[in-house]
């Protein structure tokens, strides 16, 4: 499967098969990176890295790979660059895109990622933006499957606020795949319309199903994967903090939320999470609303059900897979 030149901004524009490629390519890099064995396919080659949104897993994971693959990496935060302040998103990636071969963009809207895209002519790969952030899908399939050994037909249910950027490529992903996707949510919380009849469409195409429920018990009910992310979201205002927390405290995973589900059903998150005191925000959580932990329990981010750290050691793995995809003929496998 050839996907030289293309850009990977969301995975509606990826077909199942090209999904499940980079899957199994991402498998491959991870055996390999575990086996010491090198892979510096990509040597010669240059990638630069637009953060506009701070990171810690995309960062390191997207810097690691290209040093594995054999690339020079260069990391440009929103100080560092003139992009959007006084140079143009088009003029600025018709620069990047004469001196790179490839365009990593973290940051805010998904226009921007793809205006990059547009002008850049190389390929441009969507580290999150407010609407997608593909990256992480491949991490969390991947983690599915290496703990169950597929991923077809199993039942993902995402609780919290499923408007997001992760709930949205949670269910374009679970619909390209075959994986039932519930969001387990407030109704004023559920996803765009539009987006959930474009993976209604999908979903059915490939033997799966997507729903919204609200009623947390009818959601988890024998899920195999329970999935959530922290109430608001980098980028938004602190002062949705109180009304997120009206909202989606009664969509916290804790152990009884985990009792609903399958017996060997999973815990995942895309990280940071709010799960203890020992962070800055959470302790100021804790001072204003008297919250100890917020979108997920200590006690099931600390179980053995709980995989979130396989999940952020796969980012690594497949964006290397990603980089590698689209920059390359594919020959050395």
């Amino acid at each position: 499967m050839k996907l030289q030149g293309r850009s990977f901004l969301k995975l509606l524009d990826y077909s199942s098969e090209e999904i499940e490629y980079l899957l199994d390519l991402s498998a491959r890099f991870k055996q390999m990176k575990k086996e010491g064995v090198p892979h510096r396919f990509l040597e010669g080659k240059n990638i630069v890295l637009l953060f506009e949104k701070t990171s810690t897993r995309t960062r390191c994971s997207f810097e690691v790979a290209g040093h594995d693959l054999g690339m020079g990496v260069t990391y440009l935060d929103a100080a560092s660059s003139q992009m959007g302040h006084k140079e143009s998103i088009a003029d600025t990636a018709r620069v990047l895109g004469r001196i790179y071969d490839g365009i990593e963009y973290r940051g805010y809207g998904q226009k921007i990622v793809e205006d990059l895209a547009k002008y850049a002519g190389v390929p441009v790969f969507n580290g999150l933006t407010d609407e997608f952030h593909p990256t992480q899908m491949l991490a969390d399939v991947l983690t599915i499957k290496e703990h169950f050994g597929d991923y077809r037909g199993r039942k993902l249910v995402f609780m919290g606020d499923a408007r997001n950027n992760v709930a949205n490529s949670l269910m374009v992903v679970c619909a390209k795949l075959g994986i039932h996707f519930v969001a387990c949510a407030p109704k004023q919380n559920f996803p765009e319309a539009s987006l959930v009849e474009e993976c209604e469409k999908i979903a059915k195409a490939n033997g799966s199903t997507v729903s919204l429920i609200s009623d947390v018990k009818e959601a988890v009910t024998d899920a195999d994967v329970i999935y959530t992310d922290i109430w608001v979201s980098m980028g938004e205002a602190k002062e949705l903090w109180a009304e997120r927390i009206r909202l989606l405290s009664p969509y916290q995973v804790n152990k009884e939320v985990m009792s609903y589900a399958k017996k060997d059903a999973i815990f995942l998150h895309c990280l940071p999470s709010f799960h203890d005191l020992n962070t800055t925000v959470g302790k100021q959580i804790y001072e204003k609303f008297g919250l100890k932990e917020m979108e997920v329990s200590d006690d099931v981010f600390e179980s053995e059900q709980s995989k979130v750290f396989d999940e952020a050691e796969n980012r690594m793995h497949t964006i290397k897979a990603v980089i590698y995809a689209c920059l390359s003929d594919g020959k050395d496998f």
